[in-house]
């Protein structure tokens, strides 16, 4: 009796799901889900924060060669990811808008640097070439003008970019590597769109110079 009364009830008996682990996640899974939470959990973060910590280390690089704190910087990203990870809409954009955080943090890193230097005006005369050049950022994967380039020529290519002046480096980083139009780089620095285009131009026009011996004529 009890043997055909306990076969009646509702039993199911199955091995649990195997977890699936954070690196077998796409990039856009593994936001979705950190975002199911107030707090992201442990591992899926510890996983995103491997995959993009040289998207953001590289971009600071650029905003900032030389500032010794930079790590401090980045390690500031990452706790503002952490606590606004909810507010971001749209998973597959994760890349863009921890550009835009990194960029952010750096800015008001900035303003709270510029109390104590002396403001540099846009209006002082440039040694510049007359002439014009068409700036491409290298793409991460080589084509043919990329593989006649050594590595001596991005050496000088980082110098040059952190030897900028710092508005037009900020400026050139936000549209060259970060990708940022003219607009949204007026908008984030507080200029015009007229500012923005000439510090991008005199920019360039500087790199042009500095670049020269490995661009030839």
């Amino acid at each position: 009796m009890s043997q055909s009364m306990f076969s009646t009830w509702p039993v199911s008996i199955s091995a649990p799901k195997a977890a699936v682990k954070p690196e077998q996640l796409t990039s856009t899974e593994l936001v979705a889900l950190c975002q199911q939470r107030l707090r992201p959990e442990r591992m899926m973060f510890a996983e995103l924060l491997r995959r993009y910590q040289g998207h953001v280390d590289k971009l600071l690089y650029h905003l900032a060669p030389d500032w010794p704190d930079r790590a401090d910087l980045a390690q500031e990203v990452w706790i503002r990811v952490y606590r606004n990870m909810r507010r971001l809409n749209d998973p597959a954009k994760f890349k863009g808008w921890l550009g835009r955080i990194t960029t952010n943090l750096f800015y008001d890193e900035l303003r709270r640097r510029k109390r104590n230097r002396a403001t540099l005006s846009l209006d002082a005369p440039l040694a510049l070439e007359d002439g014009s050049i068409d700036w491409d950022v290298p793409a991460s994967a080589p084509g043919p003008v990329d593989t006649m380039m050594t590595q001596e020529f991005y050496d000088q290519l980082h110098r040059a970019i952190a030897d900028l002046p710092e508005v037009f480096r900020t400026t050139i980083v936000l549209r060259e590597i970060q990708g940022l139009s003219y607009e949204e780089i007026a908008e984030m620095t507080g200029v015009s769109l007229g500012t923005v285009k000439s510090r991008i131009a005199r920019a360039r026009q500087r790199l042009q110079t500095e670049l020269q011996p490995y661009l030839g004529n």
